[in-house]
């Protein structure tokens, strides 16, 4: 209102977020309503500023609280629409298609979704996300073990834009889910995560190399089945990969990397002389100089 505060007054955001504001406040308050405070109030969490015409580009729940509680979010995004970014982790412990589905029907220009952990989800919510948003971009599915071959066959054959996707520790997905990927959408492909999917194997990666000319950043920690192989194959076809992760891949052998590694790409394993001569520091407190550039 322009008017300096009365002393002793108490403010909207110095409430109490999780016991007042969500759950007795801002939970009864429209999206539009919400959207015009915060341009007053720029502390207030969950949606982002409001482009041009009154629409949230953005919702994040992390902004908001670590349990935001289920009637305030529903509240919250009861009538969001033109949403680009939806992030709902924090949600993962409750977070139902019921809840879910809705909000992607009425929000078909998102690009980016965070799901990772909501195992209370289901192939319906995905089907309806790959169905709904044809626009999508990055997707992170991480620990969502309701993630299987069906369920990501459906997303390869309708989301045509996507570009990044997070399949950390997805167990029921196998090579043939990601060899379908790949022949689907891996022209667009720039990251990927299996990461910890312990079915994944050299087939999987080897159809992404020659499928995936673009891809930039590829995920393999812990993915027991893949080996010298599947690297070799990533370095003949992937000229723009940046970053490879194999932590735990025991049957990467070094030689496989070593034309990576010349290349510049960034690996999150040593190559064993450095490995070496780090023990020998630690052991004997000194190690020889030996130029690792040969």
């Amino acid at each position: 209102s322009g008017r300096e505060q009365e002393p002793g007054a108490v403010r909207l955001l110095d409430l109490p977020w999780e016991d007042v504001l969500l759950p007795h406040v801002l939970s009864r308050v429209p999206l539009r309503q919400l959207l015009r405070l915060q341009r007053r109030q720029p502390g207030l969490p969950g949606v982002s500023a409001a482009a041009p015409g009154g629409v949230a580009p953005a919702f994040d729940a992390a902004s908001v609280g670590p349990q935001i509680p289920r009637a305030a979010l529903t509240r919250l995004l009861r009538d969001a629409e033109g949403l680009q970014e939806l992030m709902l982790a924090p949600c993962h412990e409750w977070l139902s298609d019921e809840d879910l589905v809705p909000v992607l029907v009425r929000n078909p220009q998102l690009r980016s979704v965070a799901l990772a952990g909501c195992g209370q989800l289901s192939r319906r919510a995905l089907g309806a996300l790959a169905e709904g948003c044809p626009r999508l971009q990055r997707l992170s599915l991480a620990h969502c073990d309701w993630v299987d071959g069906l369920a990501l066959r459906g997303l390869a054959d309708r989301c045509p834009a996507l570009e990044e996707l997070d399949l950390t520790a997805c167990r029921q997905l196998k090579d043939e889910a990601i060899v379908y990927l790949a022949q689907r959408r891996g022209a667009g492909l720039r990251s990927l995560s299996l990461a910890v999917n312990a079915n994944v194997g050299d087939t999987a990666v080897q159809e992404l190399a020659r499928n995936c000319p673009q891809l930039e950043h590829l995920d393999l920690t812990g993915c027991l089945r893949v080996g010298s192989d599947g690297i070799r194959t990533l370095t003949e076809y992937c000229r723009a990969l940046r970053s490879l992760r194999v932590r735990h891949c025991h049957h990467v052998a070094e030689p496989s990397l070593s034309r990576l590694r010349k290349r510049g790409v960034d690996i999150d394993v040593e190559p064993p002389l450095h490995q070496a001569l780090v023990l020998l520091q630690d052991v004997v407190g000194f190690a020889p100089f030996v130029n690792l550039q040969v």
